[in-house]
């Protein structure tokens, strides 16, 4: 038997990839024919893709789009429900993964690892001595943009280094951390800052200028949501400016070409939109993004549809 085709928008990791492939036949829009596009009942695709109410529209039989990621800002969500066509995201599967990221980043900020590692490998510490101090997570105060599933789990592995923790979202979740309704005055409270909440039009450039100047000269930013989030020309000007202190990046306004003015600064950690990236996560997002698209061929609902 045949297996189902979906038309594949964007690369997958080989491990995501061959799960797919187990189930679906995958194809790339430049090898799809004429019949294949007007029989695609699935599309999979990954949050750093887009899909535009013109690659919609190019797919009368379309039925589920499915992405492999929990951020769905790139898919034209209203325009597919207009056309009768479900929406799924893989939330849940990989907070773990980001959560441990957003730590790792801001660990290696403070004690400034990458910096460190060329100091050894350059041979700078036989020649030079000992390596700049760096400083120490515990005691700092931590605000934390979007406490939904993966700011709650970056609260929950903060919690043992001795940190206070508070929150800034659309509302008051009534939890024992200090909620925050104005996010300049979080930030302004704050040592630093950690980036989480969702991507699109709501939180475009929410951390603006002001809010970079509350976090202030040694203050430092954690983004590991989406580049959008953060007005990147406000960031470089406040990093060249000494008026934030340092920022550790795991997204950009463009991607994959990272904005030049911050690979010159020193005290900048940069990451290329890993945040999921472990092959275990990978390998749940194409389990569950599977699931999705099966249940809706089969005539059921979802299993995660986006909100």
């Amino acid at each position: 038997m045949s297996l189902p085709a979906l038309l594949r928008i964007g690369a997958f990791p080989p491990v995501a990839h061959a799960l797919l492939s187990q189930h679906f036949t995958l194809v790339p829009p430049e090898e799809a024919s004429d019949a294949q596009w007007a029989a695609f009942q699935g599309l999979v695709t990954r949050s750093n893709q887009r899909v535009d109410p013109a690659l919609i529209d190019r797919l009368p039989a379309l039925r589920v789009i499915a992405t492999c990621g929990v951020g769905y800002d790139g898919i034209a969500v209203d325009h597919a429900r207009a056309r009768g066509v479900q929406v799924t995201h893989t939330p849940g599967v990989l907070d773990t993964a980001v959560a441990e990221l957003a730590v790792g980043l801001l660990l290696a900020l403070l004690r400034r690892l990458p910096a460190a590692d060329a100091f050894v490998r350059s041979d700078r510490w036989h020649r030079e001595g000992a390596f700049p101090l760096g400083a120490s997570l515990a005691g700092k105060r931590v605000g934390i943009v979007g406490l939904g599933r993966i700011g709650r789990a970056i609260a929950d592995r903060l919690a043992p280094f001795q940190v206070s923790l508070a929150y800034h979202g659309p509302t008051d979740q009534g939890l024992a951390l200090s909620y925050y309704p104005n996010l300049a005055a979080m930030a302004r409270d704050s040592d630093i800052l950690i980036v989480c909440c969702p991507g699109g039009a709501r939180t475009a450039g929410i951390i603006d200028a002001e809010v970079l100047a509350a976090l202030g000269p040694r203050g430092a930013l954690v983004n590991v949501s989406r580049g959008s989030v953060v007005d990147e020309a406000a960031l470089v000007q406040a990093l060249q400016a000494g008026t934030l202190g340092a920022a550790a990046l795991d997204v950009f306004q463009t991607e994959p070409t990272a904005n030049a003015a911050l690979l010159a600064l020193e005290q900048v950690v940069l990451a290329p939109h890993i945040g999921s990236a472990t092959e275990e996560t990978r390998l749940a997002m194409a389990e569950l993004a599977t699931a999705n698209v099966q249940a809706v061929l089969a005539g059921k609902p979802a299993l995660t549809p986006v909100p």
